[in-house]
This record gives C-alpha cells, structure tokens and sequence, in this order.
C-alpha cells in the first residue's frame, strides 16, 4: 500500500512554529490534505509528540514521534522512536546536553505546551533552538542505541543542513535517510551530487504555519502503518 507521509511538522511549542500549530489544527489540517502520516518534529523537544498521536489516531492518520534536534555542528537532524519510553529517554539525552539559554519571547516567539482544547499548559523557559553539546556521530549511536529512524533535515538548505555545515556526508554516518526542503528539485540535486543516489529521500513541509502542512509530502510503501514497517521502508 501507498501512504502520503509529510515527517517534519513544528508546533507551537517550537519558537519558530505559529501560534495556529496547535495539535489539533495540525491534526485538522493534515486530515484535509489527505496525508496519512505525519512526523511531529519539535525543536529539541518531544513534549507534543503523545497528544498529536492521539488525536491523529481518532482521525485515522498515523504519527512518528519525533524530534529534530540540533548537533554541536548546528546540523539538524530528524529522530524518530516508536513509543514513549524511548522518545522519554531521549528527550532526557537532549535535556542533559542542551544549552541552557532563557527564551527571549519577544525575540523567538513563545514555547508552549498545550492541551487538546488549545489550553496552555506549561512554557518552556529555556531556548529550544539551539545546539546540544553533542556531535552528529554522537546523535546518531544514540538514535539507533534505542531503535529510532535518524534522518539527515533539509540537506539543500543554506543553512543548519549537514550540506552547509559539513559539505558532505561522512561515508560512516548510519542514517536511515536524508530530506529535502519543499522547496529542493531533488532529482536535479543529486545529479550534482551522486553519491547521494544510495540514500531514500524524503520531501516534507517543515511546517512552521498551517498552511503548510502537507504542502509537500513522501509516498512511503509498506503493508501496514507501523513504526517497524515504515523503518523498514527506509532501509530498503
């Protein structure tokens, strides 16, 4: 089976994200674009992960969990885990690393953590959108230590990319994949670039605002909608 998957979705709990990236709109917005997956990808933190799940089952859509965190390096990566022990103890792997900056709201925008009726339940005090004092290997062996999907973000991007910061893939690096930005020709890219041919690629919106959502998105063929299927969809 085909299933429409767009894997890199901020909310507002990310600085960067819009106010209206509330689960539920999320959730809304993904159903009326006809994905069937969606990967909740929050700067350095899990913390929407199991109400965006929840409420995307009731509407039939399949959630990976996720995180996009950044290395020492500012390359920024995606990390995914099937449930919430694992996404926990990763979460705890970032909080032990991380740089503890006080937001400036003013400058970065709010980051909140809210409930399934848009209530705002807790505000993260300090800044999500910085490096953690781990390298991307580092990120990597953890990911897998604990069965994740590692996957290298928006690799055409100028900026925070491994492509910006490294000009290149290390050949030991384990990744499950690497994404392009909505905006990347992905074809004409990795004619530039051929040794990327052996990676599966993705496509995602990196949403940050509603609209968004969905705006490009991923064919992923597995059986069925599971974690181990669509893992097993990235290393084949």
């Amino acid at each position: 089976m085909i299933f429409r998957a767009d894997l890199h979705i901020h909310t507002v709990l990310s600085p960067c994200g819009d106010l209206e990236m509330s689960p539920i709109n999320i959730v809304n917005k993904a159903k009326d674009r006809g994905l069937d997956i969606i990967g909740v990808t929050d700067h350095n933190s899990t913390l929407h992960g199991a109400l965006v799940r929840k409420l995307a089952e009731e509407k039939g859509i399949y959630t990976l969990t996720g995180v996009e965190v950044t290395s020492r390096e500012e390359v920024h990566c995606l990390a995914f885990f099937e449930n919430d022990l694992l996404l926990e103890e990763f979460q705890q792997y970032i909080d032990k690393a991380i740089m503890r900056i006080p937001n400036n709201v003013e400058k970065f925008g709010y980051q909140v953590v809210v409930d399934e009726d848009e209530q705002i339940i807790e505000q993260v005090e300090h800044l999500l959108i910085v490096s953690i004092n781990r390298s991307i290997e580092e990120i990597e062996q953890k990911v897998h230590e604990l069965g994740g999907i590692f996957v290298l973000a928006h690799i055409d991007k100028k900026k925070n990319s491994i492509m910006s910061q490294l000009g290149f893939i290390p050949a030991d690096l384990n990744i499950e994949g690497i994404e392009f930005s909505k905006y990347a020709n992905i074809k004409e890219y990795i004619g530039m670039n051929k040794y990327l041919e052996k990676y599966k690629c993705i496509q995602s919106s990196d949403a940050h605002y509603i609209n968004d959502v969905g705006s490009v998105y991923t064919e992923i063929e597995c059986s069925k909608l599971c974690f181990k299927e669509i893992k097993e969809w990235f290393r084949r």
